[in-house]
């Protein structure tokens, strides 16, 4: 982290809006303004250290702007681009109150009970006539209102005239410069009337009387108050999902040593052995080593039906145990849990910018200058041309148009619908790993797919050994399994499992090599022995001979084969089953259904993958493609003017879900596959495709709906509160109803984007 030198905010540098380069020194900036003002004048920011990374925060919680996430800040406070109130960066179960929350709902209670007597003063001025039909001498009433108002405008309304004045100093105008703009004008112009009416010429008076507007000053202060607590209270619903997922790690486990005991979750190690009793929650990730039960997965990966897990299986911490009750080994701890990195994850999806974002933020540049432009019109042509009093009309009309005017719903609208899809999808099992994944994957028209691990289930078993020139099924499977057992791909699992069962004995290897997409090689008691498809042997120009008749055999009922060859001759084969996937079927026709090409590219022989697309009516297949040759595969496709999405599971996949316009990974698979996707299907399910092109459409439509309420709300806004409606109907808008609709304006986004809680996927 490093600190804008201006401000003094600290800034990611990965997420600055701007870096200057000076002295060979690289400096971070949180917006535009601050830096054009160390360019205008370098010397005058320039401090030791400056530039150094901060200390961690002592309470160890960073508080960022969701409109701006490039801010952070070691404790709560206000976002100097946007004025927004600043958030937790990481979400806690801690029930701790928000400061900013308290703040101003101290500060609205107070203003409420000081306004109330004002807003009954000017309702009485406006139904009985000035000074409450006579009953009241007008300067009375002035100094009652002056009274009452000078708290709320200048405590209960501080933190604004704050905010606008920093706006200023950043060169970041937003909403609240708009705000300190009209209530400071309503305010100080009321005040100017009620201790000195003499100077006001008498474009100011009505029946000789300079009327003053501590109401609306007082009112438009309260209203916005209410806005900020409304705001801030739909805005901590917006983390709930996060929050969801946090709440599904217990608090403690029962850890198994000589004897039992409860321990704090922190205080789980790798390797310790925990009981897990009948309806708890699994505490970290495992593999059970005794008993059996039925485990609840669907927390986190979104399917129903319970998973049954006997001992070898893998367990994920935070799912639900049933009615039987096991014993687990810890292998995955603390942030290292897939719990954890899930929050992760979803907690930096819900920080990122998606690119719909970029027309908000070219608007909302130019949106204050110009609302400004347009009052200061607006007071012009009131002052020329508008009934008695005209320079009170002009006020009012200028007034109305710097309240009414909201930039903040403007810049609420995507980054709310971003935060609430995101955790809707997590609860969905669909891993968002940014915006603009999410915003891309529903103009997705071709789906690349790979086939183990993704169309099957990335559990393949032996179901064929055979041996040729002297060598017998227990001699080619124990040579195969020696080369194996350092491999993580799924096939080289199965032959060593088939080892394991045969109770072969495994030879040690020795110059181990291995060919990306086609086989290993080594060598065993000194001879050079080869494992793999056919592109490897024909590499090293050595023929299958007698082979090729039971391999094609294989290949016709999907299976995969590899050949063995010893001292440069063939001498056996292995035929591996890989089952389909159950959900795939239904998967591949909710894709067609939808729309989607879907493409089967593996590097898999031709026979085999065209067995398994003509049983999942795939449209088309690309065999014995190599992984560098799927990444160009894709780049072709681009090319043509199609938006991809890449489904794998495999390092080898890696290149191409980079490559693709969405890279979807299977969540059953390598680490490396998840870190290059933009999307991870927890469940390795390809229904969660579906799901996420659905979240993706509803997402999009919510943030179009939010972007439209905006603009529309400000397009005709604006022109009503300059008055170019009175000729013709006789309106304009008080700047007390300007505030109410301000108010509603920013509600109303962040309830649209809340509705995308219940979206059904």
């Amino acid at each position: 982290m490093h600190v804008d030198p201006v401000c003094g905010m600290a800034v990611d540098p990965a997420r600055a809006a701007a870096t200057v380069e000076r002295d060979g020194q690289t400096y971070y900036f949180c917006g535009r303004g601050c830096a054009e003002r160390f360019k205008a004048d370098p010397d005058s920011f320039l401090k030791p250290k400056t530039t150094e990374p901060l200390p961690p925060a002592p309470a160890g919680t960073e508080y960022t702007c969701p409109m701006h996430p490039e801010i952070v800040r070691n404790g709560p406070g206000s976002c100097p681009i946007c004025g927004m109130a600043l958030e937790p960066r990481v979400a806690s179960l801690d029930d701790e109150p928000n400061p900013e929350l308290m703040d101003m709902t101290r500060r609205l209670w107070v203003a409420a009970a000081l306004a109330a007597p004002i807003f009954v003063l000017a309702m009485g001025d406006m139904l009985l006539g000035p000074g409450l039909g006579g009953r009241l001498d007008l300067r009375i009433t002035n100094g009652i209102a002056a009274a009452l108002a000078t708290p709320i405008v200048l405590w209960a309304g501080w933190p604004f005239f704050q905010r606008g004045w920093e706006s200023i100093v950043n060169r970041s105008p937003n909403m609240f410069t708009l705000i300190a703009l009209g209530v400071g004008a309503a305010y100080g112009y009321s005040a100017a009337a009620t201790l000195a009416p003499g100077l006001f010429p008498a474009g100011f008076r009505m029946h000789g009387v300079v009327e003053s507007y501590f109401d609306t000053a007082a009112v438009i202060v309260v209203l916005v108050l209410l806005g900020q607590v409304l705001e801030l209270r739909a805005r901590s619903r917006t983390g709930a999902a996060i929050k969801a997922l946090l709440g599904l790690a217990p608090k403690t486990a029962r850890r198994v040593t000589d004897h039992e005991e409860d321990v704090p979750l922190d205080r789980v190690r790798v390797g310790d052995r925990l009981r897990v009793r009948p309806g708890e929650k699994i505490p970290v990730d495992g593999v059970v080593v005794e008993g059996q039960s039925a485990v609840d997965e669907s927390m986190v990966t979104g399917e129903p039906v319970p998973v049954e897990k006997t001992a070898g299986a893998a367990i994920t911490g935070g799912t639900v145990n049933g009615t039987g009750s096991f014993v687990m080994r810890a292998e995955r701890v603390g942030a290292d849990t897939l719990l954890a990195q899930i929050v992760r994850m979803v907690g930096d999806a819900q920080r990122s910018r998606a690119p719909i974002q970029k027309l908000a933020d070219r608007v909302a540049e130019w949106f204050v200058p110009a609302v400004v432009a347009v009052a200061v019109l607006a007071f012009i042509a009131w002052a020329l041309w508008g009934p008695e009093p005209r320079l009170a009309h002009a006020l009012v009309s200028a007034v109305s148009v710097l309240i009414i005017a909201c930039p903040c719903a403007l810049g609420l609208a995507t980054p709310m619908a971003i935060m609430v899809g995101t955790g809707r999808g997590a609860a969905a099992g669909v891993l968002i790993k940014n915006a603009e994944a999410l915003e891309r994957m529903e103009s997705v028209d071709t789906l690349v797919i790979d086939k183990t691990g993704t169309l099957t289930e990335g559990r393949p078993r032996v179901v064929e050994v055979r041996g040729i020139e002297g060598f017998q099924e227990h001699e080619v499977l124990r040579l195969a399994a020696g080369l194996e057992r350092g491999s993580e791909h799924p096939l080289a699992a199965a032959i060593v499992a088939s080892a394991h069962e045969k109770q072969a004995e495994i030879p040690a290897v020795s110059g181990f090599q291995s060919f990306t997409g086609q086989g290993v090689a080594g060598n065993v008691g000194g001879a050079d022995v080869l494992l793999g498809n056919i592109a490897l042997l024909r590499e090293h120009h050595i023929e299958t001979g007698g082979l090729d008749d039971a391999a094609e055999a294989h290949r016709r009922e999907g299976q995969t084969v590899v050949f063995l060859a010893v001292g440069g001759r063939p001498v056996g084969l292995i035929a591996v089953a890989d089952p389909i996937k159950p959900s795939t079927p239904e998967a591949i026709d909710a894709l067609h259904s939808d729309g989607v090409r879907i493409m089967m590219v593996t590097g898999d022989s031709q026979t085999t993958a065209e067995a398994v697309a003509r049983r999942l009516r795939i449209d088309e297949v690309r065999a014995g493609v190599l992984p560098a040759q799927k990444r160009e595969i894709v780049r072709d496709l681009q090319r043509q003017g199609r938006h991809v999405a890449v489904a794998g599971d495999g390092i080898n996949d890696a290149p191409a879900l980079a490559e693709a316009t969405v890279g979807v990974a299977m969540g059953t698979g390598t680490d490396v596959a998840m870190e290059s996707a933009g999307i991870t299907l927890l469940k390795g399910d390809l229904r969660g495709l579906v799901r996420a092109r659905r979240l993706s459409r509803a997402t999009m439509k919510n943030v179009r709906q939010n972007l439209f309420l905006a603009f529309v709300y400000n397009a005709l806004g604006v022109p009503v509160a300059a008055g170019v409606l009175y000729p013709v109907l006789s309106l304009l808008i008080s700047p007390i109803w300007a505030s109410a609709a301000m108010t509603f304006s920013s509600v109303s986004v962040i309830a649209n984007a809340l509705r995308l809680r219940h979206v059904e996927l």
